[in-house]
């Protein structure tokens, strides 16, 4: 098969894109299998002379790996499962009923977009220690909803534009209500833009820190971010074991990532190609 030279450039950009994302991935997971010497000589292209498994024994029993993953993990399933509900609710309303004022309120969450995290951490503080929940999972949780939702709005909105009427007035005429129109006919349909918002949201929360540093002061109740950082700091010297923990905190967003990216193209552009 013959490749002309634009094909060419292209190809050999995107190999170079593909080397320069995947080579930090592999040099931590060598990294994470070094001794300190190995770490220390500055050798950084050669493999560990013997593979140190027990960077990953210390990693998981020093660092309470598994209390910091099932913290991660409650936050970031109750989170998700309040942003879908909501999220798809409100693009419900706003696209599909007749009302004078649903781009005004669609306005009104693209301006939730704009607003600093780090700018309401001060008023959430106080909000928080006034009705007494800080330092639990839910003064997490309430913040994770209010600032991904907005995204969430924006693409379930833009792909339920894109969705027939008809099918809406078939379903009225034999009966339907609208929590059933809902519910068997636009929510299946949506499916796409919907797996899209799930691995966003994921990625998002797993990675945040400042939230989880701030509102959250109890060792049991933080999540793998808090973990990663605390580790670090009573590992200082054992460079593998901090390796292997650095791996094993990436190692759900690298899984989620790769076994769904393709869902995310699919799902983004979905409302710009159907019907």
């Amino acid at each position: 098969m013959r490749v002309s030279i634009p094909q060419l450039i292209i190809y050999i950009i995107l190999a170079a894109l593909l080397i320069t994302q995947l080579y930090p991935l592999l040099w931590l997971l060598f990294y994470s299998f070094k001794t300190n010497e190995e770490i220390l000589s500055g050798n950084f292209f050669a493999l560990p002379a013997h593979w140190q498994w027990h960077n990953y024994s210390s990693a998981v029993d020093g660092g309470h790996y598994w209390k910091y993953l099932s913290n991660s993990l409650i936050v970031t399933s109750i989170t998700m499962a309040g942003i879908i509900l909501l999220s798809s609710l409100t693009a419900f309303a706003i696209t599909r009923f007749r009302w004078k004022y649903g781009q005004l309120v669609l306005l009104v969450f693209l301006l939730g977009m704009m607003i600093p995290m780090q700018g309401t951490l001060l008023p959430l503080m106080i909000i928080f220690k006034n009705i007494h929940i800080l330092n639990t999972h839910l003064s997490l949780i309430l913040p994770y909803i209010a600032f991904q939702t907005p995204i969430a709005v924006f693409i379930l909105s833009g792909f339920m534009k894109t969705i027939p009427a008809e099918i809406e007035e078939s379903a009225i005429m034999d009966g339907a209500n609208v929590f059933r129109i809902f519910w068997n006919i636009i929510l299946p349909v949506s499916v796409p833009p919907i797996v899209t918002v799930c691995i966003l949201t994921f990625i998002n929360i797993w990675n945040e820190y400042i939230l989880a540093a701030t509102f959250i002061s109890s060792t049991n109740l933080k999540t793998l971010p808090f973990g990663v950082y605390s580790f670090v700091s009573q590992y200082s010297v054992n460079y593998g074991s901090i390796g292997a923990f650095l791996v094993l905190g990436a190692l759900p967003v690298i899984l989620v990532y790769f076994l769904l990216a393709g869902k995310i193209t699919k799902g983004m552009v979905a409302g710009a190609v159907k019907g």
